[in-house]
């Protein structure tokens, strides 16, 4: 199983755009916000409360896309991941490392959203 660090980084480099994703925002705002905190064990939390709803509302799809075409072009432990997906579905590191960057790019946007209204 690929580490939650190795997943993190990986995540990082997958083809993702967090409005093109068939997902709840809201629920991915649980996440956010979590992260906008920087409180580990509330992010934790929530990655292992709301990973699952998101794989199963339609991120599974997108992510094991994005994890196929990054092994295809050989990006490091793409295909272990993979594997891992496979085999384990949504309680991967490496699923939560997807929602984490979901939610990390969603918590960018909301907060240049925020500062552009009010520059």
């Amino acid at each position: 199983m690929v580490s939650a660090l190795r997943a993190r980084r990986l995540a990082a480099a997958l083809e993702l755009d967090v409005d093109a994703m068939p997902i709840c925002l809201a629920c991915l705002s649980f996440v956010s916000g979590a992260l906008d905190h920087e409180d580990e064990p509330k992010i934790r939390g929530a990655l292992v409360a709301f990973t699952p709803r998101l794989w199963e509302e339609g991120l599974a799809e997108p992510a094991r896309a994005a994890l196929a075409k990054a092994a295809r072009r050989g990006i490091p432990d793409a295909a272990a991941a993979l594997a891992d997906l496979d085999a384990c579905g949504p309680r991967t590191p490496i699923a939560r490392a997807i929602v984490r960057r979901l939610a990390t790019d969603l918590s960018y946007r909301s907060k240049a959203a925020w500062a552009a209204m009010w520059n």
